[in-house]
């Protein structure tokens, strides 16, 4: 596989920024969500998280989602893995009719490369490649340019040595102010309305993510919240 594909709006530079809502396990606000311009919807497949969507249920959203689609694009359902098994992942993928996967875990650049051949063989085309980091230093981001000749884009949240993602904590955006990778890459960790214009002057990230900060309880959106985020950040 080349470095980053052309062919979708999860890396197409014509867009606006690229805006992912994570964390959602309920149908309205998903089709909410998605109305209001969204790029991404995330779905958590970790069994330990307060978000977690089993494969059913998701299945049962993006279903419901295709069968009502009208002229305005669908977003990209995004499934988001910590140290999964390459065979957990795939068949998520195809059951849940997920289009992208993210991998949130202690993944490898290898395991990303034998995630893509896999997806291939099984007729699971187009599926894109999305890993996470955790960054708090400049090792952190040396560490994701590893990862740029194995997926479509990079995503950089906050470190917590406990943690994989979700803690509502915001990355260092100084630290990533000449960060330009081969791929597209986004910006995640403890983004909300009230910060979300301050760090896009900050940093000229392609795309953003946001669960906690716009959220009444954990996988509970709160859509006035998503709404402001979106108005500012699209």
């Amino acid at each position: 596989m080349t470095d980053c594909k052309t062919d979708r709006t999860i890396i197409d530079k014509t867009r606006n920024r690229y805006i992912k809502i994570c964390g959602l396990t309920k149908l309205d606000q998903a089709m909410a969500i998605a109305n209001m311009g969204a790029n991404a919807i995330g779905f958590i497949c970790v069994a330990k998280s307060p978000r977690y969507i089993d494969k059913q249920a998701i299945a049962a959203i993006t279903s419901r989602m295709m069968a009502n689609q009208t002229d305005q694009m669908l977003p990209d359902f995004i499934g988001v893995f910590v140290n999964a098994s390459i065979a957990e992942i795939c068949e998520t993928v195809s059951y849940a009719g997920l289009t992208a996967v993210q991998l949130h875990g202690d993944e490898s650049p290898e395991f990303c490369k034998d995630l893509r051949s896999q997806l291939i063989n099984q007729d699971l085309f187009n599926i894109k490649i999305i890993k996470a980091l955790r960054v708090k230093d400049d090792a952190g981001l040396n560490q994701a340019q590893l990862f740029t000749d194995h997926v479509d884009a990079l995503l950089l949240d906050a470190y917590d040595p406990h943690l994989h993602g979700g803690t509502g904590k915001t990355i260092n955006w100084q630290m990533l102010q000449s960060f330009q990778p081969k791929c597209p890459w986004w910006l995640a960790g403890g983004l909300s309305p009230e910060n979300v214009a301050e760090a896009i002057a900050q940093v000229a990230a392609d795309g953003l993510d946001v669960s906690s900060g716009v959220e009444r309880s954990a996988g509970d959106k709160d859509l006035e919240r998503v709404a402001q985020f979106l108005a500012i950040a699209l």
